[in-house]
């Protein structure tokens, strides 16, 4: 029987899908728009599609259907979540109100932070109190779990989340609590010391607060898809790419939903990752740009780095501190409004803006010509010669030229510009706004990115790839195979995993053995169970073991990594040096003769994804023959120049390209810049270098 692998990526403007062969190496891909208002409706237009095009009956595919979404994440920013409460400790009532009394911008006296995602008047306070040793002093009594149990009914909410008072140490409490609420009123609950059992009041409450307003968003939906699937025949379950570069079942993803917030870029990751390896790349730069957003995340000795906090639904985009901190591990990747469909306008200054806004699936940018008024990127792309309206999509969506000359028209009378300028200014200032996050983002984490590999993928990602290099000073760009739904491809390359955490503060030195260990049999436990629910027999299993640790009397952590196995794999003596390495490359420095305190203990929980080896479809070396010419613009103030346009699949291996020159597929077209030379790879990818190398950049 053919090994048969479903992939599935639902992002804000488009649904991508992957077919694989695990067998032959075949690869079949298609790309639909996403429908917004009912998300499984584009999900069954893109399967049957897909289904279609490679000649395969749904009962063919038995291996489990990976999925990634963005639904979590646009329901959060987008305010569009379930009816939900808030029960906790009499007295916190407030707690998602006060937040940490964090200012992200001291001096802004009408600062603006998103509105909480449960709001007051449905947070209930209920009597009761855990130590922070984790003793229960004052379990809810029956009169309590009575009039909270009316009360909730009254309100008539679908979800409950339960945050109590330093239940990370001991949730006996919460679990009460819930067994009672899920018995009485039969709704969806979540408690915090399952989905985020770690220190620090406010963090935890609102991760808790945000998985419980989206479980009734992702809940219906994953059981209607898991519906749709039985009905048509299919014979694998699902599989929910998470934040962190992992899958899980479809019901682990319900009951956690706030573990999928950033899905689908953390697949595009992943498949970097994957790239890096086989292109022996120990440093790469992914950029990801969609119909909606871009982004960027760097590849270090072949692994996207994990930040074990992620903020989400930020008021201001690129100010930290302005959304919910939610503690779950993510991916650590920039993402900006940067998309094909960002909206071009002139602000008050009469200075031209594109993005965060966007023109998303519908009505989409004006040339979709499905009522879209404003003009996007795409727009500009069209008018500049970039793409070909009559081959977007392989021409199942062809662009209206005329509208969108007419859009940009309009922005160029505001500016005193021609359209072809304008057109240009669009197109540059949002290569600039990638850039810069981007940069921004490697400033972050330490790293120069001059230099660094681009590897571009997402429906607009190749368009616009020569262009941030160039900014960003790299010489070299890679444009994979598939490169438009290289995010869903990912998701049938990444393991599955799980990464738990929870905290008990000793210091190093202090610890109880037998503490530790009954803490590490519990996440044990529960990654087994939650592995095997993905059909992962427990002797693939791998643990890997981490700390948050900090000086004593410091008031944040850095996470270290301290080796794989059955039991914990390190002594003080080890976690110390390994501590204070980690320290000095952060902070350049360590303190010596000061204790180190462990704030909270991580597993990871992984299992390999089985093994894929994509066949490449490119012949032998040949000389590149482009399909035809037309007229293209790079930058303002030039001319059109009239460049070679080529069909992907119509390169062999060796071709070589001297640009200016577009490269089409069906998803995507591949720019090559004036000044840039391609060549076309073994594997099938087109690998584009500057013909003059950036001054001091090896």
């Amino acid at each position: 029987m053919t090994d048969w692998r479903l992939a599935v990526d639902i992002g804000g403007t488009f649904t991508d899908l992957v077919l694989v062969d695990a067998d032959s190496g075949r690869v079949v891909v298609d790309k639909v728009l996403t429908t917004p208002s009912a998300p499984l409706d584009g999900v069954r237009t893109g399967v049957r599609q897909l289904l279609g095009k490679a000649g395969v009956a749904p009962s063919e595919i038995v291996r489990p259907i990976v999925h990634a979404t963005t639904l979590v994440t646009n329901a959060l920013i987008e305010g569009k979540t379930g009816r939900s409460a808030m029960v906790t400790t009499t007295g916190f009532g407030d707690t998602l109100l006060i937040r940490d009394e964090h200012r992200y911008d001291m001096y802004d006296l009408q600062i603006e932070f998103p509105a909480p995602p449960i709001p007051r008047e449905l947070t209930f306070e209920v009597n009761e109190r855990t130590s922070a040793t984790g003793e229960q002093l004052q379990a809810p009594s029956a009169e309590s779990l009575a009039e909270l149990t009316d009360a909730l009914r009254a309100a008539d909410v679908d979800a409950v989340a339960v945050c109590l008072l330093n239940s990370y140490v001991n949730g006996a409490n919460e679990r009460l609590i819930a067994d009672h609420l899920r018995a009485e009123l039969g709704v969806m609950v979540c408690i915090s010391s399952d989905i985020s059992p770690q220190i620090r009041e406010y963090p935890r409450m609102v991760t808790t607060a945000c998985n419980a307003a989206t479980m009734p968003v992702i809940a219906p939906y994953l059981a209607d898809l898991q519906e749709w699937l039985t009905a048509e025949g299919f014979g694998g379950s699902v599989l929910m790419m998470l934040s962190n570069g992992g899958v899980v079942s479809a019901a682990d993803a319900a009951a956690g939903p706030i573990r999928l917030v950033e899905s689908g870029p953390a697949a595009g990751a992943l498949a970097g990752s994957w790239f890096a390896e086989r292109l022996a790349e120990d440093r790469l730069l992914c950029f990801d740009m969609g119909g909606t957003t871009a982004k960027a995340c760097l590849i270090e000795e072949g692994e996207p780095e994990l930040t074990n906090t992620f903020e989400v639904a930020r008021a201001y985009r690129f100010k930290k501190g302005s959304g919910f901190p939610v503690s779950v591990p993510s991916v650590d990747l920039v993402e900006i409004g940067a998309g094909g469909g960002s909206l071009a306008r002139v602000d008050q200054f009469g200075l031209l803006k594109v993005g965060p806004d966007s023109a998303g699936a519908d009505p989409g940018p004006v040339s979709y010509g499905q009522g879209g008024t404003v003009p996007a990127v795409t727009d500009a792309d069209v008018v500049l010669g970039l793409l070909d309206p009559d081959a977007f999509l392989g021409g199942d969506l062809p662009l209206k030229q005329d509208a969108a000359e007419a859009a940009i028209g309009e922005l160029a009378d505001q500016l005193d510009l021609s359209t072809a300028d304008t057109a240009a200014g669009i197109h540059e200032v949002v290569n600039q706004n990638m850039a810069a996050a981007a940069r921004m983002h490697g400033v972050e984490m330490g790293v120069d990115l001059r230099g660094v590999p681009v590897i571009a993928f997402g429906g607009a990602g190749p368009v616009h790839a020569c262009g941030v290099a160039e900014l960003l000073e790299a010489d070299r760009v890679i444009f994979p195979v598939n490169a438009s739904v290289l995010s869903a491809f990912g998701t049938l390359v990444s393991p599955v995993r799980i990464d738990l955490a929870r905290s008990m503060v000793r210091r190093l030195g202090d610890v109880d053995v037998n503490e530790r260990d009954a803490l590490l049999d519990e996440l044990r436990s529960e990654g087994k169970r939650i592995l095997a629910a993905a059909g992962v027999p427990e002797e693939a299993i791998v643990f890997r073991y981490g700390v948050d640790a900090r000086y004593a009397g410091q008031g944040n952590e850095i996470t270290v990594w301290l080796g794989e196995g059955l039991m914990w794999p390190a002594t003080d003596d080890v976690i110390a040096a390994d501590f204070e390495r980690e320290y000095q490359r952060i902070y350049g420095m360590a303190i010596p003769d000061v204790d180190i305190e462990i704030v909270t203990w991580r597993l990871a929980v992984t299992a390999a994804a089985a093994p894929f080896e994509p066949g490449s479809s490119a012949e032998t070396a040949s000389v590149a023959a482009p399909q035809g010419h037309r007229p293209m613009r790079f930058a303002r103030g030039e001319e059109a120049v009239t460049a070679p346009v080529y069909r992907r699949e119509g390169l062999g291996v060796g071709a070589v390209i001297d640009g200016p020159a577009v490269i089409e597929e069906r998803e995507t077209t591949s720019v090559i810049r004036p000044g840039w030379r391609a060549v076309v790879a073994k594997d099938g990818s087109v690998i584009a270098e500057r013909l003059v190398p950036i001054e001091g950049v090896s």
